[in-house]
């Protein structure tokens, strides 16, 4: 599988959600950038978030989020710090 510009918009959408409450949503205005725009369309239309322009997660996109934001980590750690290295 090749992370496609569309891919990574989606995830730059999903990193964006607040996991410590299910109480916070966000909303994506008309003056966004046009690729986040069509990223929460398409989140939403892969059962994600709940409106078409942003809104909440659902289970799933709770789930697609908590993954996205733990790689981030992973990936913007310093070698090392995440323990050891790879064989």
């Amino acid at each position: 599988m090749k992370l496609t510009p569309e891919l990574i918009e989606e995830l730059e959408v999903l990193t964006l959600f607040n996991l410590n409450t299910t109480q916070e949503g966000i909303k994506v205005h008309s003056t966004a950038a046009s690729g986040a725009i069509a990223a929460t369309r398409r989140l939403h239309d892969k059962g994600l978030v709940t409106q078409a322009d942003g809104g909440y997660l659902t289970g799933l996109g709770h789930d697609a989020a908590e993954h996205a934001q733990t790689l981030m980590t992973i990936l913007t750690t310093e070698p090392n710090a995440a323990g050891p290295e790879p064989r």
